[in-house]
Parts: structure tokens; sequence; C-alpha cells
């Protein structure tokens, strides 16, 4: 029963320690710059349907890209003990090609040169 009384106690010495500490911590300075909302590359007080660069949205689309293919591609380390060399070399060779090429043509579109 001790042991009750004991965690109750606990509980509510640390519920009274962190609301204090939280009153004792807020900062009452409010700085309008900090408190408005940060948009990169957008300006939060003009309208919202100004036309923007696509360069922002490529560059986000071709980092996803690599992304997941990176996810894809570490795995494949671990697979080494339980397959064959050859069949390895294969799927990896074939895998990093296809992410060059996919490079290849996005270097080709222009996609990655930021000056229009």
């Amino acid at each position: 029963m001790f042991i009750l009384y004991q965690s109750i106690l606990i509980l509510m010495l640390m519920t009274i320690i962190t609301i204090l500490l939280n009153l004792v911590s807020k900062k009452a300075f409010n700085d309008r710059e900090k408190t408005s909302p940060f948009e990169c590359g957008f300006d939060p007080k003009n309208s919202a349907r100004l036309p923007f660069s696509l360069q922002f949205f490529l560059v986000t689309v071709i980092f996803v890209i690599f992304d997941i293919e990176l996810t894809l591609l570490l795995p494949l380390i671990l697979t080494i003990k339980i397959s064959n060399w050859m069949n390895f070399s294969i799927t990896m060779n074939l895998f990093i090609f296809i992410l060059l090429m996919g490079l290849f043509h996005e270097q080709t579109q222009g996609s990655l040169n930021w000056v229009k």
C-alpha cells in the first residue's frame, strides 16, 4: 500500500514541477516575424495564387525518386550472403544503370539546371 501512495506522491510532484517550469520558462516576447508562418520561397502576406517556379517542385521530385531508389539499393547489400554472386552483380548493375539513365534523362531535359 505504501508503494501506491509513494507513486501517487511522485506523480503529483512531477505534475506540479512540470506546470511550474512551463509557467516560468515561457517567453513573453512576440515578434511579428517569428509568429508568422514560414513557407520556403513564398511571402505568406501576399495572395496564395501567385505563380511560382517549378524548379522547387522538380528538385523535390528528383530528391524523392533518388531517395526511394537508395532505400531499394541498400538492402541489396544484405542479399550477397544468400544469393549467387552472378545474379547479385547483374541485379546491382542493372539497378545502377537504370538509376544513371534516369539521371542522364533529367540532365538532358534540363531539369537539373537552375538557370532558365
